[in-house]
């Protein structure tokens, strides 16, 4: 039987090449180089050190959408001929992707912000959402907290690209199910992960109400009618209802949030890492990922 390694490269280029197109549309050059570049070396460290631990994995899947409904791209999936059980190749494996990323992300945001400037907030215009190392950073870069006093960063498309790779990172860091922070958690949780993966999945909507109820008052607090006052919370609060549906829907598709792991236990090294990759996600999770101006 062929390896999954031996299967035709044509489909992972075109699935690339189309994936930088659709970026490339959505905010030009520096947006689709940047992103995709950030994806990439993502996807390349699930690849690299996979198959350094022997795990027969593809090459990734890039996935490409329409701009009018995303950034352009879905991201990428990498395909396993079986499930990994050894629990410190899982937890490699899983968190390989996200420190690859920001490894790369990080300083592409710095210098992206450095090409920015900041501006009046203008309206009817949509601002990003801060995480806590987003705020940081562009607190180094300009020296005040942004947004702020009505003016806030003009993002560069290098800038912005990098802030949607941290964006993504962040919800694939979710310790639910089989997104990366999910594998980090598997293997450090072994099968008291199914239960925590439940719990979190039916807590996703209750965090997008909380959120949503905040930009609710806030909104009123502008001076919003009701009609404008939900439409603004509907912001914060849809997001983490889709997230809730996607990975329910995925549990039910395989039948368990994540597959067995082996009974032994994490490394201590490893142990205190996956709380590294815990502290990670609170650092970079965006709680309202964009939001139209006040």
């Amino acid at each position: 039987m062929k390896s999954i390694w031996a299967q035709s490269i044509w489909a992972h280029t075109l699935l690339f090449v189309a994936s930088f197109a659709t970026t490339w549309w959505y905010g030009g050059p520096y947006f689709a180089g940047t992103l995709m570049g950030i994806l990439l070396c993502h996807e390349a460290g699930h690849y690299i050190v996979g198959r350094m631990r022997g795990v027969d994995a593809s090459l990734p899947y890039f996935i490409p959408l329409p701009p009018q409904i995303s950034f352009g791209t879905l991201g990428a999936v990498i395909r396993m001929k079986s499930p990994i059980t050894d629990r410190n190749a899982l937890f490699d494996v899983g968190a390989a992707g996200p420190v690859a990323g920001l490894i790369v992300a990080i300083p592409l945001l710095v210098i992206g912000l450095h090409l920015s400037e900041v501006g009046p907030v203008l309206p009817d215009t949509a601002i990003e959402g801060n995480s806590i190392l987003y705020a940081v950073i562009k607190y180094i870069v300009f020296g005040r907290w942004l947004p702020g006093d009505g003016v806030d960063v003009q993002l560069h498309p290098m800038a912005l690209a990098a802030w949607v790779g941290l964006l993504v990172t962040a919800i694939n860091l979710m310790p639910i199910g089989q997104l990366d922070g999910g594998h980090v958690a598997r293997a450090a949780l072994g099968e008291r992960h199914e239960r925590l993966s439940q719990r979190l999945n039916i807590a996703l909507p209750a965090v997008g109400i909380a959120v949503g109820s905040i930009m609710l008052v806030s909104a009123f607090g502008a001076g919003k009618d009701l009609f404008a006052a939900l439409s603004y919370a509907s912001y914060g609060a849809i997001p983490w209802c889709m997230w809730a549906v996607l990975l329910g829907f995925m549990r039910r598709q395989a039948g368990e949030y994540h597959p067995p792991v082996s009974e032994e236990l994490l490394d201590p090294r490893r142990r205190l890492q996956a709380i590294g990759m815990l502290v990670l996600f609170v650092l970079i999770v965006t709680p309202v990922p964009m939001r139209p101006v006040l």
